[in-house]
């Protein structure tokens, strides 16, 4: 069975995985998705980049904020335990426009498009990649790493067809992809 790497956008991971868990009125796994979705391509999973920002905190968080941070300590905690899986955190900001917050992740695609261009130097066996994402900022790392370095980009993604939906996708990263798979709920199972 042939290797591969899998880069997770954990910013679009987990709204997929929470659209699922209200679809289904269940909890869905984490680390059991990323070998699911390796045995769908037939492939072993032989490293993960997850890439994550840890929740908002203000000077005096308060008690959702201490909670969503606790939660994201304990599963980065979990995640560095696991010698096959490699955390790379970015930063979360918040905003005020028109009166609201809006909170937005920094410097997670930076961290993405770096590991896409070090795969061939630190895994050189490896010729297939999973990325998890729907972001079409990627479109042009995922074009050079495949020319380039010969690697084959599979995209798993989600998108809908819904006004307003936070769940979109660009035909541009799609066509660059070697291939590209919507993610369904079994996934998560």
């Amino acid at each position: 069975m042939e290797d591969c790497i899998i880069i997770v956008d954990n910013g679009f991971f987990k709204l997929v995985k929470k659209e699922f868990e209200i679809k289904t009125k269940t909890k869905k796994k984490l680390l059991q998705t990323f070998r699911n979705v390796c045995k769908n391509e037939n492939l072993n999973l032989k490293h993960l980049f997850f890439c994550a920002a840890p929740p908002y905190q203000s000077n005096s968080p308060n008690k959702k904020e201490d909670e969503l941070k606790r939660g994201y300590d304990n599963l980065i905690k979990l995640l560095n335990y696991k010698k096959w899986i490699t955390v790379r955190e970015g930063r979360c900001q918040r905003l005020k426009i028109n009166g609201e917050y809006i909170y937005s992740q920094k410097g997670v695609d930076s961290w993405i498009v770096a590991d896409l261009c070090r795969i061939s130097r630190y895994f050189p066996d490896v010729k297939k990649v999973i990325l998890i994402s729907s972001d079409s900022d990627f479109a042009p790392i995922v074009k050079e790493v495949k020319e380039k370095d010969n690697i084959e980009v599979i995209l798993y993604t989600y998108f809908d067809r819904k006004r307003n939906s936070c769940f979109s996708l660009s035909n541009h990263l799609q066509d660059v992809c070697s291939k590209w798979i919507k993610l369904k709920s079994e996934d998560f199972d």
